[in-house]
């Protein structure tokens, strides 16, 4: 099976000298093809600076971390460019543009992908909405969908560009029990069919069934 993230002796630390506050250290991960990994930990335990420098949204300076094959540690904005374009992201507040329409939103997430029209874009924007079962809500606004519909939204966004991973940071975090539960069981189901690696942080013990398998990472390190 094809590694999609392979971690190995990746350390990270904000600040310096005697303000230096180390977050991560030498921690070892590989996530194969397909794979579901949830990653669990208490607050403050390096769980979101992980999945940044995973989404290359966060340069790393320690250790390995090769993603879909492209080094990371070191890389120039380029490489970093190159792997963020392969990566859905889903995140806790949605980041929904609260003026675009849910189809609107989605198709935003095409526009790192030149060959495709406006028309393409909103169409397969508007497909990817009705997978995840809100085919009546296309030309709503965020602020008239439910938290529950908010998040099928960013979870149709994070797909719809086809990427070969999801990094996931607390997605259900604002969701009550039924309404998170329904998200990340849409999010698996679409996943699966597709053989889309997903990452997901969170608190929420409640979806933790979903994982092919769970890590903890706590202090920094991976237990």
């Amino acid at each position: 099976m094809d590694k999609m993230i392979e971690v190995n002796d990746l350390s990270f630390s904000f600040g310096s000298g005697e303000l230096k506050n180390t977050v991560l250290k030498n921690v070892d991960l590989t996530i194969h093809a397909g794979e579901i990994v949830i990653m669990t930990g208490p607050s403050g335990s390096g769980k979101t600076t992980f999945l940044t420098i995973i989404g290359a949204l966060r340069q790393a300076t320690e250790g390995n971390v090769c993603v879909i094959g492209q080094q990371l540690v070191n890389s120039s904005e380029y490489a970093k460019v190159k792997i963020r374009q392969q990566i859905g992201y889903i995140f806790q507040q949605h980041n929904l543009l609260k003026s675009l329409t849910a189809v609107q939103n989605v198709a935003m997430a095409l526009e790192m992908h030149p060959g495709l029209s406006e028309t393409q874009r909103l169409q397969r924007s508007a497909d990817m909405l009705c997978s995840v079962g809100l085919d009546d809500r296309l030309y709503y606004k965020p602020d008239q969908l439910s938290g529950g519909q908010r998040q099928r939204v960013s979870i149709a966004r994070a797909l719809v560009g086809k990427p070969k991973i999801v990094l996931a940071d607390e997605p259900t975090a604002s969701l009550d029990k039924h309404s998170g539960q329904d998200a990340v069981g849409v999010l698996k189901k679409l996943a699966k069919e597709a053989g889309t690696t997903i990452l997901l942080v969170t608190h929420d013990y409640r979806i933790l069934d979903i994982a092919d398998r769970i890590v903890e990472l706590e202090d920094g390190i991976i237990k």
